[in-house]
């Protein structure tokens, strides 16, 4: 009898790992039939997806608070479809509160679940490995200090790594080369993330910042990376960037040959900081959010920085830019500042290697894959004397 992985991704960075998993369990073991939520990635890795990430892109309290009775919906529509397939295995990637929601219907189901990506216990709301530890069988986590959380709690965890050392490379052609411009000409990158809220509170933004930078530097030209699903229309819709030089990018080979070449970035806090840390890509990381969202969020976070790429580097590797900070005035004068200062760049592309140091090495979509097999067959994970590479 075929056995049946339903696995969950909330967001585009979920859906990629989700894809990658998918594509090494097959090669591991042929014939799984996949079902779930997920995006383009997915689906062209051979996932069924009855959710779309599309429908479950939303981003801070008010937000969510909107959009619950819809998240409620499709929530009750997951649960319905465990109920009436009873898979092998449940695989939750991210998107932590949906997730973690669907992890407690699965264990009263009797369902085994293997959690990958840790919610970020070490910088908010700690008391929630108390829920994982009640409906999780197994963890799969990206950071090597995160096992000793999960380990004080016996809760069964391994490092798997991060799956983005396999995916960010540097490739070719040059952007400039992608998009006809002169290899001189001095590119400025626009990364204003993926979800409707950040690019309603990104974009207007970015789009400020530009215009003051194209006024002391008339030279320089703006790439913005487009998401999926995010249209160069959508982006109009929300602030017109009528007279600047402005190009575009979509997916992960031309939004990384940006980021191996530009002069710097500026982006929005998130996965894609890690992204652009590994191709040591100079950036100023900035991020807004809802009124009442920061004003919960900055009571419960514990951490002195808040983009990814400064946590793994265990320091300030880039400049942060929240809320107020997060001012077109503010950007532009740093952006401006270190275009006209090339040993600055250079230095922070030197801050920028601790990261790939830190990140180890690849292959963490295999121990995954290893992970879920291992639940499927043996209903645990095995210790090291009993793992078998398939």
């Amino acid at each position: 009898m075929t056995q049946h992985v339903v696995i969950c991704a909330g967001e585009s960075s979920g859906d990629a790992l989700g894809a990658g998993l998918v594509h090494k369990l097959s090669d591991l073991e042929p014939g799984l039939r996949y079902t779930g939520m997920g995006g383009t990635q997915m689906r062209a890795a051979g996932v069924e997806t009855l959710i779309d990430v599309e429908e479950l892109a939303v981003v801070g309290l008010v937000d969510v608070l909107i959009n619950y009775p819809r998240l409620r919906g499709l929530f009750r529509h997951m649960c319905a479809h465990l109920e009436a397939t009873r898979p092998d295995l449940l695989v939750l990637v991210d998107y932590v509160e949906f997730n973690l929601r669907l992890a407690e219907k699965a264990r009263r189901l009797g369902i085994r679940v293997l959690f990958y990506v840790s919610p970020q216990l070490w910088a908010w709301r700690p008391g929630r490995i108390k829920r994982i530890k009640r409906s999780v069988d197994a963890m799969a986590v990206l950071f090597p200090f995160e096992t000793e959380l999960y380990e004080t709690e016996d809760i069964p965890v391994r490092y798997v790594g991060n799956p983005l050392v396999d995916r960010v490379k540097p490739t070719a052609p040059p952007i400039r080369e992608r998009l006809g411009l002169a290899s001189q000409t001095r590119l400025v990158g626009l990364l204003p993330g993926s979800r409707s809220g950040e690019l309603k509170r990104h974009w207007p933004l970015l789009v400020a910042t530009a215009r003051r930078l194209r006024i002391s530097h008339p030279d320089v030209a703006f790439v913005v990376s487009l998401a999926p699903g995010v249209t160069s229309k959508r982006l109009t819709a929300l602030a017109e960037p009528d007279g600047l030089p402005l190009h575009s990018v979509n997916g992960d080979d031309a939004t990384h040959s940006l980021m191996a070449g530009a002069n710097l970035l500026l982006i929005a806090s998130g996965t894609a900081t890690l992204e652009a840390g590994l191709l040591r890509a100079p950036m100023l990381v900035f991020y807004r959010m809802g009124a009442l969202s920061h004003a919960v969020f900055s009571r419960l976070v514990r951490l002195k920085n808040i983009a990814l790429v400064n946590i793994v580097g265990g320091d300030r590797l880039v400049p942060e830019y929240l809320q107020s900070e997060a001012s077109a005035e503010r950007l532009a004068t740093d952006a401006e500042r270190l275009l006209d200062q090339p040993e600055a760049l250079e230095a922070m592309r030197e801050r920028l290697t601790r990261v790939r140091e830190r990140l180890g090495d690849g292959g963490a979509d295999r121990r995954v894959a290893e992970m879920a097999l291992e639940l499927l067959h043996h209903g645990h994970l095995l210790t090291p004397d009993h793992q078998k590479t398939p």
